[in-house]
C-alpha cells in the first residue's frame, strides 16, 4: 500500500513539474527597457528654439536630426511626439527611462506639453503611453491624434497570458482635466491606466478599408497606486468572444467608434481606421498583435494630471 501511493505521489508530482516546466516566455524585443534611441528635435525659435530629447524603446543610440523616425529599427511607437504645424517644428515628451527592479524601465506620466508663444503660455494634456507600431511623424495636426498611430504588427502564434512588472501612481482625485492648446476644463471623473493586448485578423477590401475580427483579448485597468513593484503580473488571454466571459467590463470590447478606433497603415500606405467588426472564435487565426500601455484611458487631451505608471519586462506567456 505504502509502495503504491508513494508511486502515486511521485507521479503527481512530476505531471505538476512538468506542466510549469511547459510554460515559457517570450519577452518582446526592446520590452526589457534596457535599451533606448534618444533623438535630439531642435524646436522652431517661436517656442524657444530650444533642442528637446525624446525617447522611445530601440537599438542604443542617439540621433542629431530634425527628421522622422525609421521604425525598421524597433517596433516600439510612443506618446514622444516631434510635430511640424504650419512650418513650425514642436515636441512633446511623457514617455523617458527610469530605474527599475533591475536596471532601467519606462515610465508613463500623464502630464502638459507646455511652450510659450510670443509672452502666452500654451499647455497640451497628453498621457504617456507606449504600443507595438509606429507614430507617423512629422505629425501635421492635433485634430484626430489617433490617426498618426500604425497601431500593431504582423503575429501569428497564439499566447495564454501577457505578463509585465509595473510600479503606479493613481491620484483618484475624481477630478479630470481637458487641456487643449488655450482652452481648460475640468469635471468629474476617473482615469485608471490601460493595458491592452490585442490579437486579430485582420483584412482589406477593394477600396483599401482595414476590417478585423478580435481574436484574443487581455485588457486591464490599473486604478489603484501600488506599494513599489507588482512583478510577474498575468493577464490571460481569452479567446473568442470576450464578452460573453465573467468580469467584462465595457471598455475591453470591440473597438470600432470613438476615440477607442484604432488605425493602421494599409496595402496602399494611407493610414485609415481599423473596423473591428466582429468577435472571432478561438480557432479564428491570429495575423496581428496590438500591446498598448499607457498612463490613462480617457482619451486624447483628457486625463488626470499627474498619474504615473513605470512598467518593466514585457512578455508573451505560452
Amino acid at each position: 500500500m505504502n509502495r503504491f501511493f508513494n508511486s502515486f505521489l511521485l507521479t503527481i508530482s512530476v505531471l505538476v513539474v512538468n506542466s510549469v516546466c511547459a510554460q515559457t516566455y517570450e519577452t518582446l524585443k526592446y520590452a526589457d527597457f534596457e535599451h533606448w534611441t534618444v533623438r535630439h528635435i531642435k524646436e522652431s525659435k517661436i517656442f524657444g528654439g530650444n533642442v528637446k530629447t525624446l525617447y522611445l524603446p530601440g537599438p542604443t543610440d542617439t540621433i542629431d536630426k530634425n527628421e522622422p523616425f525609421n521604425y525598421s529599427k524597433t517596433k516600439w511607437g510612443t506618446s514622444n511626439a516631434y510635430a511640424v504645424v504650419a512650418g513650425l517644428t514642436k515636441t512633446s515628451t511623457n514617455l523617458t527611462p527610469d530605474k527599475g527592479p533591475s536596471g532601467l524601465c519606462a515610465k508613463l506620466e500623464t502630464k502638459y506639453a507646455s511652450c510659450k508663444v510670443i509672452g502666452i503660455d500654451i499647455n497640451v494634456l497628453a498621457a504617456g503611453s507606449v504600443y507595438l507600431g509606429e507614430l507617423i511623424e512629422p505629425i501635421k495636426g492635433v485634430s484626430d491624434p489617433y490617426s498618426n498611430m500604425d497601431w500593431g504588427i504582423p503575429f501569428t502564434k497564439r499566447p495564454k497570458a501577457f505578463v509585465m512588472d509595473y510600479k503606479a501612481f493613481i491620484q483618484n482625485s475624481g477630478k479630470l482635466t481637458k487641456g487643449t492648446t488655450f482652452r481648460h476644463t475640468t469635471f468629474a471623473g476617473y482615469d485608471p491606466s490601460e493595458v491592452v493586448v490585442i490579437l486579430q485578423n485582420r483584412w482589406e477590401d477593394e477600396k483599401g478599408n482595414i476590417h478585423a475580427k478580435r481574436v484574443g483579448t487581455a485588457i486591464y485597468h490599473i486604478d489603484k497606486s501600488t506599494n513599489g513593484w507588482k512583478t510577474d503580473f498575468r493577464m490571460p488571454i481569452i479567446y473568442g468572444d470576450r464578452s460573453v466571459y465573467p468580469q467584462y467590463e465595457e471598455y475591453m470590447g470591440l473597438r470600432s467608434s470613438g476615440y477607442t478606433m484604432l488605425y493602421a497603415k494599409n496595402s496602399r500606405g494611407k493610414v485609415v481606421p481599423i473596423h473591428e467588426d466582429e468577435w472571432g472564435t478561438p480557432d479564428t487565426p491570429v495575423t496581428h498583435l496590438i500591446v498598448s500601455v499607457t498612463s490613462g484611458s480617457c482619451g486624447a487631451f483628457i486625463g488626470e494630471l499627474g498619474n504615473t505608471l513605470w512598467i518593466d519586462n514585457l512578455r508573451l506567456e505560452y
